[in-house]
């Protein structure tokens, strides 16, 4: 009983740090996986300097893994898929090209 009234007041983790940093195509990609269930959800952010402008796509998949390792390289492959697929259209309001 004691526990669960712990958990009700306890914080959320801290946010997890920049994994890996790397620049695929021109867009530099930063993965950063985060704390579900316990394991590990597949996220980060990409950004690209656009006419003097840095803009900046954060991306959340619903994918999660148990180690943390699998995680990197499965967001890793995933934000090389997105930035094929949609290119500078990623930063656009109208959506995919």
């Amino acid at each position: 009983m004691i526990e669960f009234i712990k958990k009700l007041f306890q914080s959320e983790p801290a946010e997890e740090p920049v994994a890996v940093e790397f620049e695929y195509k021109g867009f530099k990609v930063s993965v950063k996986p985060r704390r579900v269930d316990g394991g590990y959800g597949v996220g980060g952010t990409i950004s690209k300097e656009i006419d003097g402008q840095l803009l900046e796509q954060p991306f959340i998949r619903a994918d999660s893994m148990a180690s943390k390792d699998v995680c990197i390289e499965v967001t890793t492959n995933k934000a090389k898929m997105t930035i094929d697929q949609m290119g500078d259209s990623l930063f656009s309001t109208s959506g995919h090209k």
